[in-house]
């Protein structure tokens, strides 16, 4: 049985509200790769990730995924939709196989008169506008090998675990594009990747320079070009 405490979001509930909560949240398995909604989709639901992972992210014009974030339970998603009453803003999928608890929104709002739920349903949202706020800076400042190079000082390990078709999402690039800067940095010996592909920094000064010699991309207006790249212009 899942704990809603573990949730930031609910941690300072009392144990009425608790209680009626978990008795009315429906709980729903899923398989990865399984949708759980899509962008556009209106949603009905607060969403809890109580087993598995899963991530966030927008389709652009040409179909590209743009990752937004990931989220490993216990967590929440959907919160923005939830508290606007709108549409989602973006697509839901599991990466493992994994459950999930609907909380029905008006339980949500009920609870707004609750002073510590709304602090954390405050901070809920903010850290989101946060996670956000780094996704457009990566994107509108960062060229492409800069992104990789931040990736590989700030989280290496995350190439051995995952597919680079699937890094590459994260990092919106093309697999092709993540190969071509892979190429280039091990000729240069400034990584060095094993036959369990497992990725290793050999020269982490050579990847500050490249984050700090390619951090300004060309565009002359980064954020337009952004917004249009991902259908919000």
């Amino acid at each position: 049985m899942y704990d809603l405490r573990e949730v930031q979001l609910f941690s300072k509930l009392s144990d009425e509200h608790i209680a009626e909560i978990k008795d009315q949240a429906m709980v729903r398995s899923y398989s990865r790769e399984s949708i759980v909604f899509y962008e556009g989709d209106k949603g009905e639901y607060l969403y809890i990730v109580i087993e598995g992972i899963v991530k966030l992210y927008k389709t652009s014009p040409k179909g590209t995924q743009i990752q937004i974030n990931r989220f490993e339970a216990p967590a929440v998603v959907g919160e923005y939709a939830c508290f606007e009453k709108m549409p989602f803003p973006a697509t839901c999928e599991f990466v493992t196989d994994g459950k999930i608890a609907l909380v029905p929104y008006e339980l949500i709002y009920r609870n707004l008169g609750d002073a510590d739920f709304s602090l954390e349903v405050i901070k809920s949202l903010t850290s989101k506008i946060m996670v956000l706020s780094s996704l457009i800076h990566k994107e509108t400042i960062f060229s492409s090998e800069a992104k990789v190079a931040k990736m590989l000082l700030e989280n290496s390990e995350i190439f051995s675990k995952l597919k680079y078709n699937e890094v590459a999402a994260i990092l919106n690039l093309t697999p092709e594009t993540l190969s071509r800067i892979f190429k280039k940095m091990k000729k240069e010996a400034i990584i060095e990747v094993n036959r369990s592909h497992d990725v290793r920094v050999l020269d982490p000064e050579a990847l500050e320079q490249i984050i700090e010699s390619n951090k300004i991309k060309t565009c002359t207006n980064c954020l337009a070009d952004f917004k249009k790249q991902i259908g919000m212009e």
